[in-house]
């Protein structure tokens, strides 16, 4: 089971304590989304990790982290809660069964808001805005928000009383922010955040550079089209990052006989070798990864 967890993620801190937990009868895992905008291929990442951790008998925890998203500026209260339900309906089509809270239902409660301040004594303002780095929006004046925000997240995991919490890698300084702070030692599993489509930084839907779960098949097509795939490059690559996070092996790659026919691969590291030393043209491998998205991603799109 636990190589099952392991699988796809970028570290687990720590391993022999993931081990220890599986063992308990009762456990819990959690991540939190900010409500804001389109649910793309890197929410999809996240969430089938946490299905990997449903199957393995916990109980999931989706937190919709409406204040956060307030706190990142990412519109009315109202406009965030009308996306978190959106989310909701997503993350249910992809198959996730989980409990759902929004922030704003316990982290207005007194008890919460005096441990924040408690935590707040024990963070230094350069610690809690190095926290921030990857996850704040870019903004010329940084609000006072952002050293509120990680202070809230690490309160979050506390009063949730998870075994587990859940993210990207531009989370790991707030969870080991919260590794220091708790008095429990929860475990943290931390995914690889996926590269957006045009190869600049991490997929956004601010930034445009997604496929929505919900997205037609012809807007896969054109939108896999434009990515960035460089002949030969793989580190930055996103097309070959979706090839191994979300397709299936063995793979035929579909090519025309002029260019030498189908290619049967058994696996992602001999499709990277292939794409490496140029056996393996961009389009072919586009037009293959387009087509196995579309099919991964059609129940998604049926149940919604």
């Amino acid at each position: 089971m636990i190589e099952e967890i392991k699988k796809n993620t970028a570290e687990i801190i720590t391993e022999e304590e993931l081990k220890e937990i599986l063992n308990k009868k009762e456990k819990k895992a959690y991540i939190g989304f900010e409500p804001s905008g389109k649910i793309h291929l890197g929410h999809y990442l996240q969430i089938k990790k946490m299905m990997d951790l449903e199957k393995a008998g916990f109980d999931i925890i989706i937190l919709l982290a409406d204040l956060h998203a307030y706190l990142n500026q990412k519109g009315t209260l109202e406009e965030i809660q009308e996306i978190g339900e959106y989310n909701k309906k997503v993350f249910n089509a992809m198959g996730l069964k989980a409990n759902y809270i929004y922030g704003s239902e316990f982290q207005l409660d007194k008890d919460y808001t005096l441990n924040v301040y408690k935590l707040a004594l024990k963070t230094t303002l350069k610690r809690a805005r190095r926290s921030m780095e990857l996850i704040a929006r870019e903004d010329e004046n940084p609000k006072v928000a952002e050293v509120i925000y990680p202070i809230m997240q690490v309160n979050d995991i506390y009063y949730l009383d998870v075994d587990v919490a859940v993210g990207g890698l531009e989370q790991r300084k707030i969870h080991m922010l919260a590794r220091e702070l708790l008095p429990k030692k929860v475990v943290y599993i931390h995914n690889p955040v996926l590269t957006g489509l045009d190869g600049k930084g991490k997929m956004s839907s601010s930034k445009g550079n997604y496929i929505a779960v919900d997205d037609s098949p012809e807007v896969i097509r054109e939108k896999i089209k434009k990515a960035y795939c460089p002949i030969g490059v793989v580190e930055g690559n996103p097309i070959l990052e979706i090839s191994k996070y979300f397709l299936k092996y063995p793979l035929t790659i579909k090519r025309p006989e002029k260019f030498g026919g189908d290619i049967e691969v058994k696996s992602y590291d001999e499709l990277e070798t292939l794409f490496k030393e140029k056996k393996l043209h961009p389009m072919d491998l586009k037009n293959t990864v387009a087509e196995e998205l579309i099919k991964i991603l059609e129940p998604i799109r049926e149940r919604l």
